[in-house]
């Protein structure tokens, strides 16, 4: 295999649109029957010649090109049905590769995981999170190390879901949790452990997963409520990022003009400090009126997301954290404000739910990510 190059997965075209040059038609229909195989499962050359809608020809090269690489297998023949000789099947070879997933998200420990190509995780490490802030690269890289150790077959890629702002090459420009700016962590990675490296902020990670492994539609946003508050975005199926790759950076959004608890940040009112889990899980125990102090926070949830379900658009809002206190009052409270703020007619049908995968989305989300960088699939 080359020695790998940094790859970027956020912010690429996760499903390719539009003209298709000569140069990259290769890839891009490599990608296809990948796409079709991972999402559909074992297939004939003439079913994925149908589906992909490329020639009989054109597939049988790739399949055998994906064959020597690595990436499919063929599974035997299809049990015949008619006459005629039987169809030999092909798939991806979901246990010829792992998947190495960090999440950098936890105030306690950064979390490890082996995933196979479905997502699922074989193998689980963790270790603290270091109390001096200059430890922190030296303890991420040690759990990497330690990961890749027990992945016991060739690792794809590694995927990083960090709290902060992360450019598309995998550079932190901004965790102040870390004390961290303009840190090349994918860089770091890579150079140490000689793989592809893929880094992303933490929410976008997690709605990646919930995309591809929890259902979720082409148009969601993920709001992912820790220690801090943050959200993914899909429209289109496609991540979003902005202009400076702060997209989702809604903690430190003011959600009200009638004063509030004061931030980290120093202001006052952030949906952070209403929201956050230590400042609610403090107000609850010092309130009388716990019922009344989660809609309060979901309230203040639907005022930070309605002009951006309005002005995008989108159809579900995932919640991920703990269920306790985001589920029930909480979630009714944020749907009941986001559609009382919106239009009616298009939003009233707006759906608000916890996310599926609880404690393991930012892993499962660097699996995505993964895939989506060297494959080509979601």
């Amino acid at each position: 295999m080359s020695t790998p190059t940094r790859s970027t997965a956020v912010t690429r075209s996760r499903r390719s649109a539009g003209k298709i040059l000569p140069e990259h038609a290769r890839a891009h229909n490599r990608a296809l029957v990948l796409q079709s195989l991972f999402s559909a499962g074992a297939m004939s050359r003439a079913d994925l010649a149908r589906e992909t809608g490329l020639t009989r020809v054109t597939v049988s090269d790739l399949v055998a090109s994906l064959i020597g690489d690595g990436y499919v297998v063929e599974q035997g023949v299809r049990e015949a049905s008619g006459p005629g000789k039987p169809a030999i099947l092909v798939d991806i070879a979901r246990d010829g590769h792992r998947i190495v997933g960090l999440d950098l998200s936890g105030s306690e420990s950064f979390l490890g995981a082996v995933l196979t190509l479905d997502g699922e995780i074989v193998a689980r490490h963790s270790v603290p999170v270091p109390d001096r802030r200059e430890d922190v690269l030296a303890a991420i890289i040690a759990l990497a190390r330690t990961v890749v150790a027990d992945a016991h077959a060739p690792v794809l890629g590694l995927g990083v879901g960090t709290p902060g702002v992360v450019d598309d090459h995998g550079v932190v420009l901004a965790a102040p949790g870390f004390g961290w700016t303009d840190v090349d962590l994918a860089g770091e990675l890579q150079a140490e452990l000689g793989l592809p490296v893929l880094v992303a902020n933490d929410a976008n990670a997690a709605v990646l997963a919930e995309h591809t492994f929890g259902g979720a539609g082409d148009d969601v946003i993920l709001v992912r409520v820790g220690r801090g508050v943050g959200a993914g975005l899909l429209t289109g199926g496609e991540p979003l990022a902005g202009a400076r790759f702060a997209a989702g950076e809604i903690g430190h959004v003011t959600v009200g003009t009638d004063g509030g608890p004061e931030c980290a940040c120093g202001k006052i009112g952030c949906l952070e400090a209403w929201l956050a889990v230590p400042a609610l899980t403090e107000r609850l125990a010092a309130s009388d009126d716990p019922e009344g102090v989660l809609r309060d926070a979901g309230a203040r949830l639907g005022i930070a997301l309605a002009p951006i379900v309005g002005a995008l658009d989108l159809s579900e809002i995932a919640l991920s954290g703990p269920p306790e206190l985001l589920g029930g009052s909480l979630a009714q409270a944020a749907a009941d404000t986001v559609r009382t703020r919106t239009l009616a007619a298009f939003h009233d049908g707006l759906l608000v739910r916890m996310s599926t995968h609880s404690e393991d989305i930012v892993l499962r989300g660097a699996a995505v990510m993964v895939l989506s960088g060297r494959l080509g699939v979601s």
